[in-house]
């Protein structure tokens, strides 16, 4: 652990304000992806109910996020996942993906309509290119994946339940920058 000053209360003020270049292991993954090759294996009555989806997640870098002397970059998204031929929703999720450089901490936090939340935390180098918090990997041809196994204990079953979902995103629209960038960059 990075060893903090005694005083936690002031903010450091030489920090660079550009975000997405200072998101670590994150930057490859900022801009708005879509992966057309979902597959969600979830609990089901009889046996595990497998179903494939299309997803589209945009990840927008904000403004670095300072608490005191700790500073936190990061990326906003958004996740919306439909079944292929279909508009209603079959999942939605937001959150964000912070980067904390003096730790080599990687944090994310997810909310769900169905009052869930979630935070998970992992570490990584800056130039990882495969980090463990949700198993991220960015692949050599520009794209990256990501595999989830949430272990859930559903009611009836003796064993925890393996809920996995998976997929592979091509970028289809480059990021914007954060609102201060953006104004550093006009002056």
């Amino acid at each position: 652990m990075t060893d903090y000053p005694d005083d936690i209360f002031t903010e450091r003020d030489d920090v660079d304000v550009d975000t997405l270049a200072n998101l670590g292991p994150l930057a490859p993954m900022a801009g708005v992806w879509e992966g057309t090759k979902g597959l969600d294996v979830n609990p089901y009555i009889d046996a595990p109910r497998r179903q494939v989806f299309i997803e589209r997640i945009e990840l927008q870098p904000v403004d670095r996020q300072s608490n005191g002397p700790q500073v936190l970059y990061g990326l906003r998204y958004h996740t919306h996942i439909v079944k292929p031929g279909e508009v209603e929703t079959y999942h939605d999720q937001v959150g964000y993906r912070l980067w904390e450089p003096a730790t080599r901490t990687i944090i994310l936090t997810l909310t769900i309509p169905r009052a869930q939340a979630v935070m998970a935390i992992g570490h990584a180098e800056p130039d990882a290119r495969s980090f463990e918090v949700t198993a991220v990997t960015i692949n050599d041809d520009g794209t990256w994946s990501y595999f989830e196994d949430t272990v859930p204990r559903v009611r009836g079953e003796a064993e925890p339940f393996h809920h996995t979902d998976r997929n592979t995103f091509t970028r289809i629209e480059a990021p914007t920058p954060n609102p201060l960038a953006r104004e550093a960059q006009a002056a």
